[in-house]
């Protein structure tokens, strides 16, 4: 089947395409000794600590195995010679060409002033993970982005919806390397699903009675005579 002879939706069930330039999910291996923290967690967690790498001159980033995020990370938030305390961001990259999408949780440690980065990598048929929110409800919001953009799961997450997207969006994820620039559907069928939503799915009834007539916006016809037309006449 060509790529022309596609409808709507063949191409959100074929999943990922390959690119002709596939990003390397890892750079080369650092030495782990300029970080105590990167020393205390393979001696720890030893081989679930699957790589560590130094980026940006000064930001040390550890792959660890996503089965044991939950474990590692509440490791790192309270054990008292690490203490990260503070959870800046969790958001995800997607390479593609098939590559494994990577979870990023930016940590931040208020005690000791340490920066951390650990990313849990996870194949494109199996894009699930466990909820960090049960230990920062801050993550609740930012695991539901994650969730909308690029469709990783987080198992245990109390309210796993969308945020950005309307709760029937049909068309995938916009973040993902294989979703269309302009989107999956074609404009006109955009256009006639959007003419047809249902203003309550925006508006709940109070917000709809507060006695204000709706704005509107008139366009002039194109076809009818201009003022300075009739004024000639």
């Amino acid at each position: 089947m060509s790529d022309d002879s596609l409808s709507e939706l063949d191409a959100l069930d074929a999943g990922p395409r390959a690119s002709d330039v596939v990003e390397p999910a890892a750079g080369p291996p650092s030495d782990p000794s300029g970080h105590p923290t990167v020393v205390a967690l393979m001696e720890r967690f030893g081989d679930a600590v699957l790589h560590h790498e130094v980026v940006a001159d000064e930001q040390h980033v550890v792959h660890v195995d996503p089965s044991r995020n939950v474990e590692i990370i509440r490791w790192l938030r309270d054990d008292p010679a690490q203490a990260y305390n503070h959870l800046a961001d969790v958001t995800a990259v997607d390479f593609g060409g098939g590559a494994p999408l990577q979870v990023v949780y930016q940590l931040f440690s208020l005690t000791h002033k340490h920066r951390l980065r650990v990313k849990c990598l996870l194949d494109v048929d199996a894009l699930t993970i466990d909820s960090v929110v049960p230990m920062w409800n801050g993550a609740n919001w930012l695991e539901r982005e994650v969730y909308d953009m690029f469709g990783i799961t987080f198992k245990g997450h109390p309210d796993l919806r969308r945020i950005l997207m309307p709760k029937d969006y049909a068309e995938g994820h916009p973040l993902r390397k294989d979703f269309p620039l302009r989107g999956r559907f074609s404009r006109a069928e955009q256009t006639r699903r959007a003419l047809a939503q249902d203003v309550d799915r925006f508006y709940i009834p109070a917000e709809r009675a507060v006695g204000r007539e709706p704005q509107e916006v008139h366009f002039p016809d194109p076809d009818a005579p201009s003022r300075a037309g009739r004024a000639d006449g």
